[in-house]
């Protein structure tokens, strides 16, 4: 029935969108666990931050036993072989040297012991705190492919239950870990988890919303989480120990196990996978909670309903959209553009901590740290009136523009800045070329976090419902590729930089062309099965004059292409001597 199909025009309306009691406190729902999520994202910075390290002999009596290799001496979280002040300094040594008894270590994350002091991962074991965090983000990576597929066959709401009973049994095994190995592990298992509640409080969030509030539910959300983020620090002050601030990360998610009770199944995908028995039973239970009458229902939802009831349900994989013709190339073109903004973000943060040198700019741990946070909330804060005013499709042109001008020019004018600042008369000196790489940092991170964001978001919006938590993991999962490629720089003492920037720098000038095909959602409705995604037709950018003639088919000209096959086959009955434009042949 096209009454039961049109979700946003016809069953949300009558369930009273964001106007009911209880949708505003399904939201308040999705929102809080942002918090718990920005904790865990984050831990890393801190359980495995490496810390200033020396060695003392193994008498005890307070001498040194001199420095670490020249190439352990540069630090930017790779730790250092130097005292804290006032500490003798240690005579020069060679690499043999890190064979030592007893470590001393200085850890600046507001910790007393992380797990690089606890299991000594420095000098031949520093590539042991790489593979951790390794683990996490290739956790979250399968996490996300796999419970998108799953919450699209069992549904949201389990997905979401099951990873939060999961978590909370591998999050606290991973505080009594016994040795690096067992922690790395647990962190893999809870990063899988942390993606299923991820993605499918993200696919709840934005199925619960009516058009015109998505983006905003979506980003108060993103702002919760970054508040996560901004008080982490405070939280490790406070726990002093790595495997008590595990545990207080974790512990949280307790609260979740009430969701079982109180949190329902997504409306619009019980009604979109044709469960609708399951979905009446649910609205019944909307109009009780939020006190509504069943006379209000003017379009006749419940009858329908109740016809439609003996149907049996349609499930569908995300693989299906292969066959399609333009779904599967926007979801393609979002990925990329999430693997790209997040892949990029990496480059421009250690050209501004300067990855030559290792040394950060502020020489603090909690300034840099807060210094990222803040670039990170000015760029959701910017991305607010930009996609409000310009849509998605042109607030994500925007952002990857600025971030392939930051790219090139950092590449391009800074390494002509270097040659001319060596020239005798130039008058140059290298602190204006270290100045303008900051600044083209700055600009950089800030534009390719909001792409990397939006990318997302506009993926759950193209996305058909019955395949939206397939496409969600898939985006995700690219932005998680993004984010892996630091700790494999990092693994590799940043060989290759160059060409890692590069690479990336190549990629927003493709995504620049290939953001102009996608459609644009803002105030549409969700596509809730893959036809309806398929009609997602792109627009020009600019509004077309008056009288002037649209150059692009609208949804209600689009034409289905697959009834080409259907006349060929109806034309093999025609006449030879007739040709195709029905003109008998001499």
């Amino acid at each position: 029935s096209p009454l039961l199909i049109d979700y946003d025009g016809s069953v949300l309306p009558f369930l009273g969108g964001l106007g009911g009691r209880y949708q505003r406190t399904l939201v308040l729902l999705t929102w809080v666990p942002a918090l718990f999520i920005g904790f865990s994202k984050f831990s890393d910075s801190f359980l495995l931050d490496q810390p200033d390290f020396w060695c003392r002999e193994a008498d005890g009596q307070g001498n040194w036993s001199g420095s670490l290799a020249p190439g352990h001496a540069n630090r930017s979280g790779n730790g250092s072989i130097f005292p804290p002040p006032g500490l003798p300094t240690p005579a020069g040594g060679n690499a043999s040297e890190c064979d030592c008894h007893e470590w001393h270590y200085r850890i600046r994350a507001g910790l007393v012991q992380n797990v690089v002091s606890k299991w000594d991962l420095v000098c031949d074991s520093a590539w042991k705190v790489h593979i951790a965090k390794f683990s996490l983000l290739v956790g979250l990576i399968f996490g996300h492919l796999i419970t998108g597929c799953i919450a699209d066959w069992v549904g949201r709401r389990p997905v979401l239950l099951f990873s939060v009973i999961f978590i909370l049994i591998f999050g606290l095994t991973v505080a009594l870990s016994v040795n690096v190995t067992m922690f790395s592990t647990l962190r893999f298992f809870e990063g899988f988890c942390l993606a299923g509640i991820v993605l499918s409080l993200y696919a709840l969030r934005i199925e619960l919303c009516p058009p015109g509030h998505r983006f905003m539910i979506t980003m108060v959300a993103s702002f919760i989480e970054m508040s996560g983020q901004f008080l982490m620090p405070g939280l490790a002050a406070l726990c002093r120990d790595w495997q008590v601030l595990q545990a207080v990360i974790i512990c949280p998610f307790l609260l979740m196990l009430l969701y079982w009770v109180i949190f329902p199944e997504s409306l619009r995908w019980l009604m979109a996978t044709q469960q609708f028995e399951a979905s009446k039973e649910l609205i019944l239970q909307f109009t009780h909670k939020n006190r509504m009458n069943t006379e209000s229902d003017i379009k006749g939802v419940v009858p329908e309903l109740e016809k439609e009831i003996t149907r049996r349900p349609k499930k569908v994989c995300i693989v299906k959209v292969v066959g399609t013709r333009n779904l599967w190339k926007n979801i393609v073109v979002l990925c990329v553009n999430s693997l790209t903004g997040y892949g990029i973000h990496h480059c421009f943060a250690k050209s501004m901590m300067g990855h030559e040198a290792k040394m950060a700019i502020t020489h603090n741990f909690y300034a840099d740290y807060y210094t990222m946070a803040g670039i990170a909330l000015a760029s959701c804060l910017a991305m607010c009136p930009v996609v409000g005013f310009l849509g998605r499709r042109g607030g994500l042109l925007l952002f990857m523009i600025l971030t392939a001008l930051a790219s090139l020019l950092q590449l391009g004018l800074l390494n002509l800045i270097g040659k001319y600042s060596q020239l005798p008369d130039s008058g140059m000196s290298d602190s204006v070329k270290d100045k303008f790489s900051t600044a083209f940092s700055i600009v950089g991170m800030f534009s390719s976090h909001a792409v990397g964001s939006l990318s997302v978001f506009f993926c759950a919006e193209i996305t058909p419902t019955v395949i939206r938590g397939g496409g969600l993991g898939l985006v995700l999962a690219s932005a998680g590729f993004g984010r892996l490629t630091a700790p494999i720089m990092e693994l590799h003492n940043q060989k290759g930089y160059f060409l890692h920037h590069v690479i990336f720098a190549c990629c927003t000038l493709i995504c620049i062309i290939c953001i102009l095909l996608l459609p644009e959602s803002k105030n549409q409705n969700l596509p809730e099965n893959i036809p309806d995604g398929e009609h997602y037709t792109r627009q020009p950018l600019l509004p077309h004059k008056k009288g002037e003639q649209p150059l692009l088919l609208t949804n209600s000209e689009l034409k289905d292409y697959s009834g080409l096959h259907d006349s060929a086959a109806v034309s093999d009955g025609i006449s030879e001597n007739t040709t195709a434009n029905g003109m008998k042949s001499m």
